[in-house]
C-alpha cells in the first residue's frame, strides 16, 4: 500500500477548501492509499520560523528537532497532497509556513558544492487541489506564483520522474453551485488517477 500525505490549509470547517480535503481523503482511501490526513489548522502547526531555527537552518540532523514528526511524515510519503485556497496570489500562512520549517536542507534538498539537488526523491506523485478569487486572467498577470512554486520548486525536490497533477478553480468569487459541483468531480477524478 502507498502513502500519501495530504496537507490541507483552510481554517473553516464550513468552506469550499474543507468540502474538497474531504473528497480527496476519501478518494484516496477508496483508490487503496493509505492516508496521512495533515490539517496543519486543526494540529495547531505553528507557521512561524523561529531565530533560532532560522541560526540553524543548515545545521543538517539538529535542524529537525522542532518539526521531527511533520518530517518523518514527509518522508514516510510516496505522494504530496496540497489542498489549498489561494489568498492574495499566494498560499495560506499556514501552509507557506510549513514549507519555510518542514522543507529543510537535509530534508526537501540537499546542497552539494553549492548547488540544490533534490532530496524528497520518496515523493512520486504531487497534486494540488486550489481555488482563486481571481480568474486564470488575473492569475496570470499576477505570475500565479502559486501554481509556479508547486509545479517547479516543490516538484524540483521530489524524484525526477514524479508525477504532477495541478488542479485549480479560477474566479471562485463567481463560481456557481454548478461550477463547484463540477470542480469537486475533477478533483475527485484527479485524486482517483493519482
Amino acid at each position: 500500500m502507498s502513502r500519501a500525505l495530504v496537507l490541507f490549509a483552510h481554517p473553516c470547517a464550513e468552506s469550499f477548501s474543507a468540502a474538497l480535503h474531504g473528497a480527496v481523503v476519501d478518494t484516496l482511501a477508496a483508490k487503496g492509499w493509505e492516508v496521512d490526513d495533515c490539517d496543519l489548522y486543526a494540529e495547531g502547526f505553528s507557521p512561524v520560523l523561529t531565530a533560532e531555527e532560522r541560526r540553524g537552518y543548515h545545521e543538517v540532523g539538529p535542524n529537525l528537532s522542532p518539526v521531527a514528526p511533520y518530517v518523518e511524515r514527509l518522508r514516510a510519503a510516496e505522494a504530496l497532497v496540497l489542498v489549498f485556497p489561494v489568498w492574495n496570489f499566494g498560499f495560506p500562512a499556514i501552509l507557506k509556513g510549513f514549507f519555510d520549517r518542514v522543507f529543510l536542507p537535509g530534508v526537501s534538498f540537499r546542497l552539494e558544492e553549492g548547488k540544490v539537488r533534490p532530496n524528497l526523491t520518496n515523493i512520486r506523485r504531487l497534486a494540488a487541489v486550489t481555488t482563486y478569487g481571481g480568474t486564470r486572467m488575473r492569475a496570470f498577470l499576477a505570475g500565479d506564483p502559486p501554481r509556479k512554486i508547486v509545479s517547479r520548486a516543490v516538484r524540483f525536490v521530489c524524484a525526477p520522474e514524479a508525477r504532477l497533477s495541478y488542479n485549480a478553480l479560477y474566479d471562485m468569487n463567481r463560481a456557481t453551485d454548478g461550477d463547484r459541483a463540477r470542480f469537486l468531480a475533477r478533483a475527485r477524478a484527479a485524486m482517483a488517477a493519482l
